[in-house]
């Protein structure tokens, strides 16, 4: 057994210590990985060990709520963060279990608010969303899920009726053409933006 003889906070980081044994600098810790750590502890290679371990998983922890700091994230943001870092995998999994249990991931809310917010400032067609959350490492099945309470042809609408309103002055041809080229971008189904091209132009005919 090895007998802590000294802790001493460290001048960069005062949440993190420096620690000493039998008088000899062994390693540093955060105090959040060992609360019980005192001056007089006695500490068998297991104990070293298993302290090594609680700092590796608090310091990712850290990591991953200062990520998340900046804005909701899925698990595979916080994974591919992590990585980064060269955190192991098995501290990663620890870590994200962690974070599934105070509800600070869930990929489903993710994807939901992600969608809602979508819809409310640049509607896009289902295929567009589908990809945009597959890039963000939602799951296929979430994603269906997801996408499956949507009503396109709706969305298709709003999004055109948001992009025509500096289309006034536009001859027929030019209209189609460019409503058309900005829904396909926006990842709606030819035979939908066939509907809502034709239905708008239809629209602004009468108004003219």
């Amino acid at each position: 057994m090895l007998t802590v003889t000294r802790l001493e906070p460290q001048k960069k980081n005062p949440q993190r210590l420096n620690v000493y044994l039998d008088g000899e600098f062994a390693f540093g810790i955060s105090r959040a990985a060992a609360p019980w750590l005192n001056e007089g502890s006695q500490l068998s290679p297991e104990n070293i060990t298993d302290l090594h371990l609680k700092d590796q998983f608090e310091g990712a922890y850290q990591r991953a709520l200062n990520f998340l700091s900046f804005r909701i994230r899925t698990e595979k943001e916080i994974q591919q963060n992590l990585q980064k870092h060269e955190i192991s995998d098995d501290v990663i999994n620890d870590v994200l279990e962690k974070l599934r249990g105070v509800s600070l991931v869930n990929d489903q809310e993710f994807a939901k608010e992600w969608v809602d917010n979508r819809n409310h400032f640049h509607p896009r067609g289902k295929r567009a969303l589908s990809s945009e959350l597959f890039q963000n490492g939602i799951s296929g099945q979430i994603i269906e899920e997801t996408l499956s309470v949507l009503d396109e042809r709706e969305l298709a609408f709003d999004c055109a009726r948001q992009k025509i309103t500096k289309m006034n002055n536009l001859e027929q041809k030019k209209f189609q053409a460019k409503l058309s080229s900005y829904l396909n971008r926006r990842g709606f189904p030819y035979s939908m933006i066939k509907e809502v091209v034709s239905t708008l132009w239809g629209e602004m005919e009468k108004q003219l």
